[in-house]
């Protein structure tokens, strides 16, 4: 390999990416022989994006702490990774444009129902064509949900709570959010006005990419203990909603990739890539950023509650269930960078946590867990792909001491988009699905090829690497029945 690429080996699923050069700290990469073969393919290829460059770059930013991290879902972002985390000092270290991302708090939601599959097998068809009318999809999609440029500065204060308090949702839906669905410290004063214009009628919308409503099994009960502290049992029909910030949270990080831009070379930081671009966290534009991103992440918690909303309104039409009868076990998302406690060389500090597309996968006895989880851990929702598996799973105290409590959001790609929708064709895509027995209404052909099964890693794989390395665990193996895309 390359000089300062040379990953040593620690355990099976286990690598390290020495200091080396203006690293600050090691890079740490959990993750399979194959995947790391492919590392190792684009750096020998020179490949200029690639994830050992992006996971070196990372390590060399002021104030990072114990290791820039890669999980087995690591695949190339913007800057950071995409499965990427890193810890930062809260007087020495930056908040970065790239370890967040463009989809902030993007996330999933499991929705639970008290139904088995075989309840539903002869609904289903007319349950999926009545979700696929009910929420709206699709690149800018517009929901019903009509918000002044006032009501959307209270859903960037307020998140979740706001829109609960105007008919979307339960209560008890907000005990089952993470950070109760409402992070503190938004300002929207720090968000653009151009950023607020393109969110009016996008609350409650499930946009594009690699967006989703599911309707699942519980194939298979792993851990039957965290299983039964979420409320989850074989044969069980589940839904996940899988969506972000929208077009709200990608023009927060366009219009903060030139401000950041700007403080770094203010204050000396050198631009390695530059979605990079950061600044002191403490410094006015970091603190200025943070507080978009707060807002950027209360967005998203209100998209998704406003889109379980219309899929319990569904469920009541063709299933006949009531909302009370439609629990939410879980609400998480995997772009965010967040102030945590964590134990650092047997010391708790306060660091500032940056999660790229990885999850908070909080151990036993954490107060941030909701209390019926707290003994096992609070669940992660991970997304496999529309024609294979997803998994529920939880955190654990060995992720807590190597991954600052956190978790894998999904399969990871193994193709980009563009590859991906050369080598597939979506007709063929959706057969293949049906001829799976997955019903899949989607509202863009090219989008299904980009999302095809084959463009993502083999979940199995990456659950097994984040099970076996000890920092995840499974819970739950959930198989799709039915996908609506954008």
């Amino acid at each position: 390999m390359s000089e300062g690429f040379d990953l040593e080996r620690v355990s099976r699923f286990e690598w390290v990416l020495p200091q080396t050069g203006d690293m600050r700290v090691p890079g740490r990469l959990f993750a399979d022989e194959e995947t790391v073969e492919q590392l190792r393919a684009d750096v020998a290829a020179k490949t200029e994006w690639n994830s050992l460059r992006q996971l070196r770059n990372v390590a060399s930013l002021p104030g990072i702490v114990s290791a820039a991290l890669a999980l087995p879902d690591v695949h190339p972002g913007y800057g950071f990774p995409i499965g990427g985390v890193g810890a930062f000092d809260l007087d020495e270290g930056v908040a970065v444009v790239g370890g967040v991302g463009f989809d902030i708090n993007c996330g999933v939601r499991l929705l639970a129902t008290p139904l088995e599959a075989k309840d539903i097998a002869s609904r289903l068809p007319q349950l999926v064509d009545d979700l696929f009318a009910t929420v709206p999809a699709g690149l800018g999609s517009e929901g019903e949900l009509r918000l002044s440029l006032e009501e959307i500065d209270r859903v960037l204060e307020q998140g979740a709570p706001y829109v609960v308090g105007k008919g979307y949702g339960l209560e008890e839906d907000l005990t089952f959010i993470e950070e109760g669905g409402r992070i503190p410290g938004a300002d929207p004063t720090a968000v653009s006005r151009l950023a607020k214009q393109r969110e009016f009628r996008q609350v409650g919308t499930l946009g594009s990419g690699n967006h989703y409503l599911e309707v699942q099994t519980v194939e298979k009960v792993l851990d039957p203990e965290a299983a039964r502290a979420y409320g989850l049992f074989a044969g069980q029909v589940v839904l996940a909603i899988h969506s972000g910030s929208r077009a709200l949270g990608h023009q927060i990080g366009q219009d903060y990739l030139k401000e950041m831009e700007a403080a770094s070379r203010r204050y000396a930081i050198p631009i390695r890539e530059k979605e990079l671009v950061c600044a002191p966290i403490r410094s006015e534009e970091g603190r200025r950023y943070l507080a978009a991103v707060a807002g950027g992440s209360n967005c998203a918690f209100a998209n998704r509650q406003v889109i379980a909303h219309l899929v319990r309104a569904s469920l009541d039409r063709v299933l006949g269930l009531k909302a009370a009868e439609v629990r939410t076990v879980y609400d998480i998302g995997h772009n965010n960078a967040k102030v945590e406690r964590h134990v650092v060389d047997g010391v708790s500090r306060e660091l500032l946590v940056h999660r790229k597309g990885s999850t908070r996968a909080f151990g036993p006895g954490r107060d941030e867990s909701p209390a019926a989880y707290r003994a096992v851990g609070h669940p992660t929702l991970v997304g496999g792909t529309m024609g294979t598996a997803s998994y529920v799973m939880r955190g654990t105290v060995a992720g807590m001491e190597k991954a600052f409590g956190s978790g894998i959001h999904g399969a990871g790609r193994a193709l980009s988009r563009k590859k991906a929708a050369a080598k597939y064709w979506g007709e063929d895509v959706k057969k293949a699905m049906e001829d799976e027995g997955i019903l899949l209404r989607a509202h863009n052909l090219r989008g299904v090829a980009e999302e095809a099964p084959g463009a993502y890693k083999d979940v199995e794989r990456v659950v097994e690497a984040a099970t076996e390395v000890g920092i995840n665990r499974p819970v739950a193996r959930l198989r799709p029945l039915a996908v609506v895309k954008g």
